[in-house]
C-alpha cells in the first residue's frame, strides 16, 4: 500500500517540478516567470483539444505517444522512491527497466519516421545515435554499482543494508556517478546544452523536432512522459546524495523532496549560465560522462578505493 501510495504520488509530483526550471531560468533572465503550476495548464489544455493526423502517417504514429508514455511510467513502478520499495522489483530489475525505457524511444523514433518528414527523420537520427552513446555510461554505472553492490535491483542499490550513497565506503567514487548520471539527464530529457526545449529551429533541434506533427492529446502523453522520465533520472541522482539514516520515514521524505528540488534548481541554472553546444560536440559531451564513470569502476577492479 505504501508503494502504491508512493508511485501515486509521483505519478501526480512530476509535472510540478519542471516550474521549478522555469523560475529558475526566469529568475536569471530578470523576470517573474511562469506559476509553478504551468506544466499542469499546458497538459490539460492539451487534453482538451482534438489530434491532428496527416495522411501520410500510419497506425504507428498513433502507438508512438502510447508507449513512450507507458514506458515512462513504468520507470516509476520499478524505481524506490523517498525510502519506500517500488511496486515492483526483482533482482535484475535495472536492466528490464532501461531496456523498457528503449522501446519507448525505439517506438518514438517510429512514429517520426513514419510521418515522412525530413526534419523529423533529422532528428530521429539524433536521437537514434546519441542516446547510443548515453546508454554505454549507464550500463557501465549499473557495471560500477554491481561491483559496489553484487545486485542488478534499484532496491538493493539504494535500500539494503549497505546502500549506495556518497556517505558509504566507496562514496568518494559516486562523486563520479552523480556528475556522469547528471550529463546523462540532460542528454536523455534534451536539455541544454545538447539540446534546447524551447527551440523552434528545426536544424538544431533533437527531441522537439521529432513531435512537431502530434497534437492534443497525443502531445500530452509525451509531454507527461518527459516529466516522468526527468523525474526517474532526477530520483536516481537524488538517492545517491541521500545519506543512509535519511533513507525512510517523514524525514527522509523531506529531504528527498528537498534533494529532488535541488537537482531541478541545477538544470535551470546549467540551462542559464551554458549556452547550447555545436552538434559536433554533442557525443564528446557525452563520451566525458563515459569516461568518468569507467574511471571510477578501473579503481574497483584495481581494488585502490
Amino acid at each position: 500500500m505504501e508503494s502504491m501510495l508512493s508511485f501515486l504520488l509521483a505519478t501526480l509530483a512530476a509535472p510540478l517540478f519542471p516550474g521549478i526550471i522555469l523560475k529558475v531560468k526566469a529568475f536569471f533572465a530578470g523576470k517573474k516567470g511562469p506559476p509553478l503550476l504551468i506544466k499542469y495548464y499546458t497538459l490539460a489544455k492539451l487534453l482538451r483539444k482534438g489530434s491532428v493526423y496527416s495522411t501520410s502517417t500510419s497506425f504507428v504514429f498513433k502507438m508512438g505517444p502510447t508507449v513512450s508514455f507507458a514506458t515512462a511510467l513504468m520507470a516509476l513502478l520499478f524505481f524506490p522512491l523517498a525510502g519506500v520499495k517500488p511496486v515492483f522489483f526483482f533482482h535484475g530489475d535495472v536492466i528490464v527497466l532501461f531496456y523498457i525505457m528503449g522501446i519507448g524511444r525505439f517506438f518514438t523514433i517510429l512514429a517520426a519516421l513514419d510521418t515522412a518528414s525530413p526534419f523529423e527523420g533529422m532528428g530521429a537520427a539524433r536521437e537514434a545515435f546519441f542516446s547510443t552513446l548515453a546508454e554505454a555510461t549507464v550500463f557501465m554505472v549499473l557495471i560500477l554499482f554491481y561491483r559496489m553492490n553484487g545486485s542488478l535491483s534499484f532496491t538493493d542499490y539504494f535500500q539494503s543494508q549497505n546502500p549506495i550513497t556518497l556517505m558509504s565506503p566507496n562514496g568518494s567514487l559516486l562523486l563520479f556517478v552523480v556528475v556522469s548520471m547528471f550529463m546523462i539527464l540532460l542528454t536523455e530529457n534534451s536539455r541544454v546544452p545538447v539540446d534546447d526545449p524551447a527551440t523552434h529551429l528545426e536544424l538544431t533541434m533533437i527531441h522537439e523536432v521529432m513531435i512537431l506533427d502530434h497534437s492534443g492529446p497525443d502531445l500530452a502523453l509525451i509531454e507527461l512522459g518527459a516529466f516522468y522520465k526527468l523525474f526517474f533520472y532526477a530520483a536516481f541522482i537524488s538517492h545517491l546524495l541521500i545519506p543512509a539514516k535519511f533513507a525512510g520515514g517523514a524525514a527522509g521524505g523531506a529531504v528527498f523532496v528537498g534533494t529532488l528540488a535541488m537537482i531541478y534548481v541545477a538544470i535551470g541554472v546549467t540551462e542559464s549560465i551554458t549556452a547550447r553546444f555545436k552538434m559536433n560536440l554533442v557525443p564528446k559531451y557525452i563520451l566525458t560522462s563515459f569516461a568518468l564513470v569507467t574511471f571510477a569502476a578501473i579503481l574497483t577492479t584495481m581494488g585502490l578505493v
